[in-house]
């Protein structure tokens, strides 16, 4: 991969993290990395270790979480906040994420986070997937 494609695939990234409440696909962000969709989402997972989609969903689940911990939206309202079109998917996608259903983690309290500064709050409050977060406890 060279440095010009490292700097598209950091600029569709950047895209992703930025507009992430909009309707985004691959064809899209290819066309704006100056790629082919197929060479984009393989240079995206070769680079970023994940997926295009993968890490969009990753960034929405994000700031789900904290329009979700505010407790003044539905769970629906926020499923179009972050840019999702179908509650089903993203209740599916919340929960494989963050471990429970978008409805439960609103309904818990999230006061013992309040004392922790925003920059180590973003660090451990980041999305995971479960098979993720197994082989990270197994080690």
């Amino acid at each position: 991969m060279t440095p010009e494609d490292l700097v598209r695939l950091r600029r569709a990234r950047d895209t992703m993290d930025r507009d992430y409440d909009q309707p985004l696909d691959v064809t899209a962000l290819a066309r704006a990395a100056h790629m082919s969709p197929g060479h984009f989402s393989r240079s995206f997972r070769a680079a970023f270790g994940e997926t295009p989609y993968s890490y969009l969903m990753t960034r929405r689940i994000e700031r789900a979480k904290a329009l979700l911990r505010r407790g003044d939206l539905t769970v629906t309202e926020v499923c179009m906040e972050v840019g999702c079109t179908s509650l089903g998917s993203f209740s599916s996608r919340f929960t494989e994420l963050v471990g429970e259903s978008p409805s439960a983690y609103r309904a818990r309290d999230h006061d013992e986070g309040t004392a922790i500064p925003a920059c180590y709050a973003k660090i451990y409050t980041r999305p995971v997937r479960n098979a993720q977060a197994k082989r990270t406890s197994e080690a």
